[in-house]
């Protein structure tokens, strides 16, 4: 894209996102993920009703009447996106590639973290980590990390979600918001992942194309390994090809639920096309 193509995109993005924070995930999003505790506030005087735990006897006899403290959340989150940008996601069939729709998903949530004063930073990565955007506020940020998502370009090609969340745990030390969003066609990443889980408040957002799991009859083709560059001939009409082709997603997708699951983390998957828009309302309202 050229650098005017660029702006119009970002600001197409930030258009649609705002639209939909303001509408549908405001409340949601803000009451789906909980602050760090309770800060005291204020003393306001004593009304039937109010928690006796929650009186301050100091300012009572001071004032002469009955008086209880007032606390209220400590709503400031940091949000992570964990973005894999391992050349399997530039696939898609339906609308949109696994790419396209991650940028998408991560507007979204970037713009609901803005409107409720949360920090936001994002993590690229691949077989390594890419590039790391530190977590910071305001719209200016956003729209930055919205223009790294539209143009970044991985060095690698491969997918290690491990390092990944290796990386996320050695540089933040608070509980944090964690948005995981890949394909995950990776092994091994378990107890990497339990590890974050208990120290964050892990998603998981597993992207994927109708494609990736239905191999289309047309005869005899030759594919190649997005990832790994391997190059194999295969005879989509074949009854037994169609059914390892199937059964390859199948494991991918049920490993991905396992793992999460387990690790007490929580899974959406969404595909090319779809509307996730819908899933992450319902995901909010559910949470909430």
């Amino acid at each position: 894209m050229t650098a005017a193509e660029i702006l119009k995109k970002v600001r197409e993005l930030e258009i649609k996102s705002k639209k939909l924070t303001n509408h549908l995930f405001t409340g949601e999003y803000h009451t789906a993920f909980k602050g760090q505790g309770m800060a005291f506030k204020e003393v306001k005087e004593y009304s039937a009703g109010d928690d006796i735990r929650f009186i301050d006897w100091n300012v009572s006899a001071r004032m002469n009447g009955t008086y209880s403290k007032v606390f209220e959340e400590e709503r400031e989150l940091s949000v992570f996106l964990l973005v894999d940008a391992s050349e399997s996601n530039l696939f898609g069939t339906h609308l949109q590639n696994k790419k396209e729709l991650i940028t998408e998903i991560c507007a979204v949530l970037a713009f609901s973290a803005l409107s409720n004063n949360d920090k936001t930073g994002l993590i690229f990565f691949t077989d390594t980590v890419e590039k790391y955007i530190p977590s910071s506020k305001g719209r200016e940020h956003v729209l930055y990390m919205v223009r790294e998502l539209l143009t970044f370009e991985a060095k690698a090609k491969q997918t290690n979600i491990v390092k990944a969340l290796q990386f996320l745990n050695n540089i933040t030390r608070h509980k944090s918001i964690v948005f995981v969003l890949s394909d995950f066609a990776d092994e091994g990443y378990h107890e990497a992942l339990r590890v974050a889980a208990k120290k964050h408040d892990v998603i998981g957002i597993q992207v994927y194309d109708n494609n990736d799991f239905k191999l289309p009859d047309i005869g005899l083709i030759q594919v190649q390994d997005a990832e790994t560059g391997k190059s194999v001939w295969l005879d989509t009409s074949d009854i037994s090809t169609k059914f390892y082709y199937e059964q390859q997603f199948a494991k991918i997708s049920n490993d991905a639920k396992n793992v999460f699951r387990t690790a007490g983390a929580d899974l959406l998957q969404i595909a090319t096309g779809e509307d996730y828009v819908k899933i992450l309302q319902q995901f909010f309202i559910k949470r909430a």
